[in-house]
Order: structure tokens, then C-alpha cells, then sequence
């Protein structure tokens, strides 16, 4: 229809429009982009891995908590007021075992002098330092141990020249399980293998023991019959309580030189020193985010100074001060996208090659990666934005000029 005013072209820039424009930018300076997206991939691996790994350990200390129970209670002998080793009382277990609120307790006593060998061929001196502790048959209840292989103590082999190995004794000795007829010797003295036990997290003194009968220590090693150690089962909802009457049990008459734990509370402390050490870690991720950030600056600007005449042409073309800024800020941000996104699967596989390596069970919370590329973008945005209002305020025929 003639004497109409032609359609003005619309002053907003499309999304699609923008994302072209900034991906072409970031193609024409492809080694300087890739430098700086590096950068933010870095920062956000290192704050991904650092975070899945750590949630992975605790996820492990956690489901070792709850597979083993916060409710054992570990007995042992302190000093005596003149400084000497002090005993517990030979009828400390019977008397424990008789609290209502205790499930189960059992005695071990550290036999002093005895050396373990695979035959009695190698020197005393090279058995690797692995002890021999008499055990009470109630021993692998108590501290929820699992056996490997073979058979525990029990009531028939206590009397016999039977030994069952804990974790690390057995690798030491190159036994990995009771098939055939296994034999170590303790002193010069032949013991068949019943069993091997997997490593015992909340009792790991008895990985390098060498368990062998109450009585048996007794008729063979010169053993007293005074306990060294006692591990109590108490009712979940009543540890403190067992707690605070086992040191008088124990000792009625000296009940101050009863030393009484919580050998969870080892886990639960390795976890709080985790987490710590995960918070400083992060601090360095965001130092290297903080050191990407300032390259992303100086990157945009130079490309500012470099695109001075495209600037130029463009505004004379029509393009608008805004269009120009959200052309150079979306560069940033797509810039700070790629390096938020690389970041996070590095540090996503990272984190997996850990809790494979370590069997850990894997912790990766999608909220993680969520905040890992939403912080990226956020900075790109802070870091393009000076650069991106310096381009949108060249005038065109200056910027024309200039370039």
C-alpha cells in the first residue's frame, strides 16, 4: 500500500542471533579462547573433583558407621598412679558380660616375645613385626569381623596349636586363604591356619595379629590370663551409659586407670578432617576461578581493541550500543560455559577414578555440576562485562578509524 513508512527493524537481538555472533567470535581467536576456557576448567575441576571425591570418601565412612555400629566400646589398661603398666581385673569380662545393656564383650591379651614365620627356616628377626594375641572365642562378634576364609576360634580348636591370621599378617605371610594344609610357625612351634580375617576397621590392631586360644596361651606361652584389651557390644541406644560403669567394672579397684573408647568416633573424626581439607582445596579451586576470571578480561579486551573496525562497521550498519554489549558478553559467558562444562567432566571422571580405585561408593550429586557450569557462566558474566561496555561505547566513525 503505497504512502506507508516502511517496518522498522526491531532493536532487540535475537538469542539464536547472539549465540552465532558469539561463537564466531570466539572462532576467530580459537588459541587465545581456548587458553582462557582452559582456565575456568581448571577451577571447576578441581572445585567437582575435590567435592565428589571428598562426598565419595564420606559417603564410605558413612556406610562403614552404618555397617559396623557406633556401639563397640574398646577396654584397655592404662598407668598406675606410680607410672607403671597397670592390669585389668582377671574376671573383667565375666563381670561386663553381666550388664544388662551389653550385648556381647570378649577378651585379647597381647602374648609378649612370640614370633610368627612362614617356616621355621627364616631368622626370628625378619617376622615383620606380627604379633600374637590370645582371643576369645566371642572375639569376631564383637568387633563385627568377617573371615576371609576357614573358621574362627571356637571352644574345640582354643586348646589346640590353631592360629587365624588377621589381614595383613596373612599377606605377610603369603596366606590368602586356609585351602590345604597352611602352617606358620610361632616360636618353634608348628600352628595350622583355621582362618583369615578381612582387614577390621574399628579394631585395626588386629590386622597384624596372630589370634591363637585363650587356653592354649595359657599351657604354651606362659600366659596369666589377664586381658590386654576387651571389646564391647552395648545397646545402640545406651553406649554412654555402658560406657561410664565399664571403667569400674573392669577395675573396681582402681577404676581411674581403665581406659575406655569409642573407636568410631576415629571414623568420625577422619570424616570432620575430610571435610576440612575438602574446604581448603575448594578455596584453591576458586583462586585458579579468580585467576581465569582476570584472563577472560584481559582476552575480551584485547579482542575489543583488535575488532575495532567491525565494531565500527557494525554501528554504522545500525547495530546499537546494546547490540554490541550482549555480542561481547555472550562471548564471555559461551567462553565461561565450555570451561564450566569441560570442568565438570574432567572432575566428574576424576572423581570416579578414584572411588574405583579406592572402592568407594560413588557420590555425585547433580546439583554439583548444576552449580559447577551455573558458576561459570556468572563469572563469564562479571569478567564481560567491563569489556563489553567499553565496545558498546566507540563511536562508529572513531571505531571506523581505528581500525
Amino acid at each position: 500500500m503505497t504512502g506507508q513508512r516502511p517496518a522498522r527493524p526491531s532493536g532487540r537481538l535475537r538469542r539464536r542471533d547472539a549465540l552465532g555472533l558469539g561463537l564466531l567470535g570466539l572462532r576467530m581467536r580459537r588459541v587465545r579462547s581456548s587458553l582462557s576456557a582452559l582456565g575456568i576448567a581448571i577451577g571447576i575441576a578441581a572445585i567437582v573433583g575435590v567435592t565428589g571425591i571428598s562426598g565419595s570418601s564420606r559417603a564410605d565412612l558413612l556406610d562403614q558407621l552404618d555397617r559396623l555400629g557406633t556401639n563397640l566400646l574398646t577396654i584397655e589398661a592404662g598407668k598406675s598412679v606410680t607410672g607403671d603398666p597397670a592390669a585389668l581385673s582377671p574376671d573383667a569380662v565375666r563381670m561386663i558380660r553381666r550388664i544388662p545393656l551389653v550385648d556381647v564383650a570378649a577378651g585379647a591379651a597381647e602374648i609378649g616375645g612370640a614370633t610368627v614365620r612362614r617356616s621355621p627356616f627364616i631368622p626370628a628377626f625378619a617376622s615383620g613385626g606380627i604379633g600374637v594375641r590370645a582371643a576369645d572365642p566371642a572375639l569376631l562378634q564383637a568387633v563385627d569381623a568377617r573371615l576371609r576364609s576357614g573358621t574362627f576360634l571356637n571352644a574345640a580348636t582354643s586348646a589346640y596349636p590353631v592360629v587365624v591370621l588377621g589381614a595383613d599378617a596373612a599377606r605377610h605371610l603369603g596366606i590368602e586363604s586356609v585351602a590345604g594344609d597352611r602352617q606358620v610357625w610361632i616360636d618353634d612351634q608348628p600352628f595350622v591356619v583355621a582362618g583369615v580375617l578381612d582387614p577390621v576397621p574399628l579394631a585395626p590392631e588386629l590386622d597384624r595379629a596372630s589370634l591363637v586360644g585363650w587356653s592354649l596361651a595359657r599351657s604354651r606361652f606362659g600366659f596369666d590370663g589377664l586381658p590386654t584389651s576387651i571389646y564391647v557390644r552395648a545397646d545402640q541406644d545406651h553406649v554412654v551409659t555402658v560406657r561410664d560403669v565399664l571403667g569400674r567394672t573392669a577395675s573396681p579397684e582402681h577404676p581411674s586407670e581403665v581406659l575406655v573408647s569409642r573407636p568410631s568416633d576415629a571414623l568420625v573424626a577422619r570424616a570432620a578432617a575430610n571435610d576440612t581439607f575438602t574446604f581448603l582445596l575448594i578455596a584453591l579451586g576458586l583462586v585458579a576461578l579468580l585467576v581465569a576470571a582476570v584472563g577472560i578480561v584481559n582476552v575480551m579486551l584485547i579482542a575489543v581493541l583488535e575488532r575495532r573496525a567491525e565494531i565500527g562497521l557494525r554501528r554504522a550498519l545500525g547495530a546499537t550500543r546494546p547490540h554490541i554489549g550482549v555480542q561481547f558478553l555472550g562471548e564471555a559467558v559461551l567462553l565461561s560455559g565450555i570451561g564450566g562444562v569441560a570442568g565438570c567432566v574432567v572432575g566428574a571422571l576424576l572423581t570416579m577414578a578414584f572411588a574405583y580405585a579406592n572402592d568407594w561408593r560413588l557420590d555425585l550429586p547433580p546439583w554439583l555440576f548444576v552449580g559447577g557450569i551455573g558458576s561459570a557462566m556468572i563469572i563469564g558474566t562479571v569478567a564481560g562485562a567491563y569489556p563489553a561496555l567499553r565496545a558498546s561505547r566507540f563511536p562508529p566513525m572513531e571505531a571506523l578509524r581505528g581500525g
